[in-house]
């Protein structure tokens, strides 16, 4: 296994800080049971009355569902350590667990659902748009380009291989539609969009700003219907994030340009704004810009952070389903906060070196990676052949940089 190879590499492993008390997103008594309730926040509570001791032997944490673990594990440094041994049961349990409520998730141009499992674990599903040979037309504008269920699983891969481990678990899921989503919804705006197509075959549309009518309905084969199921983050009841607004995000316009597009001197400016002024904030920012040029993802107008660890913190990478739209042709604009502040985490521009040669080569790693999901292949192999492309690209702006 190259992956298996990659991870033992001494690059993959620099230990991060010590995780204190005040690192941990949760502080939680090991000891303490659960109760399965559902709070008004369809989450786990902490029940002082259950018993601290389990008859097994076992702590409490030990009966926790893996998803529980996974946000108990969150810290200040990292989403999830890199050899993380919840990670294939949580992958496994996303894409065959039973599902038990799916309804609408609301807000955002286009159609997803929040699926709820018998142990109360949530995810996110994004349903298959277009096939994974379909390119995005060269006339389409970002902002109206699909979103892919097949590019929410790829950015989960290569966010791990790239060691950024930025992004919440995704797996690929087949899901019955009559099963799995009309007969058990409770989402009344939803259950009015289900309809049988003339080919026999059952759709639906849903409700949102973009792509929700009968034309862009979702129909199954004859109700078998692939998507990327995402772990969901915490209920932001328990732990708040902060959305910010990328400095380098687009103009969202049809003839507008942003001011970075006009200003060649923009980091500049950039530099002294907070957050981006001190800390490890702008590096972070180059890292996920990277991470959207492999990808060629032109659609981060924002990112979150948890807010309880202020500026000193790493930056989620969510939302990722506008990449790998294209492989023929590469997008040179996403790289802009790279080119114009020629700055680079060390451990990245070393991590992006190795992968650009043998054995680890990046289109080997992410190819191995995807297939091990239930739809593999994920990706059309132009697409796994792009990324090494696009390293090259990365490390010759870095190349130019160190020249400069």
């Amino acid at each position: 296994s190259k992956l298996a190879a990659l991870f033992k590499h001494p690059l993959y492993n620099i230990p991060i800080p010590e995780v204190t008390e005040k690192d941990k997103l949760f502080v939680v008594n090991p000891m303490e049971k659960f109760s399965l309730h559902s709070s008004g926040s369809d989450e786990w509570v902490s029940s002082s009355k259950a018993e601290t001791l389990l008859p097994t032997g076992k702590t409490a944490y030990d009966t926790y569902p893996t998803w529980l673990k996974f946000h108990v594990g969150i810290n200040r440094f990292e989403l999830y350590p890199r050899q993380d041994p919840l990670m294939p049961t949580l992958l496994r349990d996303l894409a065959t667990q039973r599902i038990v409520s799916s309804v609408q998730k609301s807000g955002g141009t286009q159609l997803k659902l929040i699926m709820t499992f018998p142990n109360y674990g949530q995810a996110l599903f994004k349903p298959m748009k277009q096939t994974r040979d379909q390119e995005t037309p060269i006339d389409f504008f970002y902002f109206s380009d699909f979103e892919r269920h097949n590019a929410e699983i790829a950015a989960f891969h290569l966010d791990r291989i790239l060691d950024f481990r930025r992004i919440p678990p995704v797996s690929g899921r087949l899901v019955n539609i009559t099963k799995e989503i009309r007969d058990i919804t409770t989402d009344k705006k939803l259950a009015k969009t289900f309809f049988f197509s003339p080919a026999g075959n059952v759709c639906f549309y849903g409700e949102c700003s973009y792509y929700c009518s009968t034309e862009h309905a979702l129909c199954g084969k004859p109700d078998q219907l692939e998507g990327s199921m995402a772990a969901l983050l915490p209920d932001k009841t328990l732990a708040k994030r902060r959305s910010w607004r990328s400095p380098w995000r687009r103009s969202y316009h049809k003839s507008k340009k942003a001011e970075w597009e006009l200003n060649p001197n923009y980091c500049t400016q950039v530099r002294e704004t907070p957050p981006y002024d001190r800390g490890h904030r702008l590096l972070d920012l180059i890292d996920m810009t990277i991470l959207d040029f492999l990808m060629g993802n032109m659609d981060r107008h924002h990112y979150e952070t948890f807010e309880k660890f202020g500026n000193d913190t790493f930056l989620l990478h969510l939302d990722n389903g506008r990449g790998f739209g294209t492989h023929s042709r590469d997008e040179p604009s996403i790289l802009a906060p790279l080119q114009q502040c020629c700055s680079i985490k060390k451990s990245t521009y070393l991590r992006l070196q190795l992968l650009s040669t043998q054995p680890y080569l990046l289109s080997d790693l992410l190819r191995e990676a995807l297939a091990a999901d239930p739809l593999a292949p994920v990706l059309a192999e132009p697409h796994l052949r792009a990324l090494d492309r696009r390293l090259g690209k990365v490390l010759a702006v870095v190349g130019r940089c160190l020249a400069r």
